[in-house]
């Protein structure tokens, strides 16, 4: 059965993405924070968190952490895993919170779900909006040739144990389209016999297309790095790292 992202993935998506690297991700995020001079720890506010992998490894390192996610499916996942945290749902392209936080994030590539430069635009200004004075953006994105190279073999499948004994058989493909420049993940899983299909889009962003959408969103310095050495990206990497700062000081 086809269904709408990040919706009927929400139940299977912990399980699926078991390995991931979060903490280590937020070792580099609040390390980069630390060492710009960030208070620390402080507010903060994860973008696109789903069932809040990332938002965990905030809270647990001491930050007042608000979630914020377009699916509600995935939202109700992360209330389950973290009920002291708030959690919002909001398109990032407009969301409108009365806080300002001294660190916002948005990890896991999922800015390449925007799939124009305009609504990538429109997100960096959302996020900068949200930043208090001499505040912190911190966010991943696949490049395009990351996009386009996704995969080894463009396709991963498994088993993954889910609580309560069962297992969800994934088998994910990937194809690129030239003329639309797009990646796209066909997600297939498969739990006791039910089993469902979404498609996943993504387009990617070098660091040349960023660097005037950050500008223009207002930020006032930034930096684009690999992770996980912090060193300048190179002409081949897959995925980067930005770290782009607020402006200081009365009016930013």
């Amino acid at each position: 059965m086809q269904r709408e992202p990040f919706t009927a993935l929400a139940a299977v998506y912990d399980a699926i993405m078991a390995d991931v690297e979060y903490d280590h991700w937020a070792d580099f995020v609040l390390s980069y924070a630390r060492d710009g001079g960030l208070t620390h720890p402080g507010t903060a506010l994860d973008l696109a968190c789903g069932t809040g992998g990332f938002t965990r490894e905030l809270q647990s390192a001491g930050w007042a952490v608000t979630g914020l996610d377009f699916s509600e499916a995935m939202l109700a996942e992360a209330r389950h895993r973290l009920p002291g945290v708030p959690f919002v749902q909001g398109d990032l392209r407009s969301f409108a919170l009365p806080e300002r936080f001294d660190l916002v994030t948005c990890v896991f590539d999922s800015l390449n779900n925007l799939l124009t430069p305009g609504n990538l635009g429109a997100a960096l200004t959302q996020a900068r909006a949200h930043l208090r004075p001499g505040g912190l953006f911190a966010f991943d994105v696949n490049t395009r040739l990351g996009v386009q190279e996704l995969w080894e073999g463009d396709a991963i499948e498994g088993l993954a144990p889910m609580p309560g004994g069962a297992e969800v058989h994934y088998h994910w493909s990937h194809h690129f389209e030239p003329d639309s420049g797009l990646g796209v993940v066909q997600a297939l899983c498969r739990v006791e016999g039910e089993e469902f299909i979404e498609t996943h889009r993504e387009r990617g962003y070098d660091p040349a297309d960023l660097e005037p959408l950050l500008k223009a969103a207002g930020f006032a310095r930034w930096e684009i790095v690999e992770y996980p050495d912090y060193a300048p990206p190179a002409p081949d990497a897959p995925r980067v790292w930005v770290f782009a700062w607020a402006p200081s000081g009365a009016g930013a």
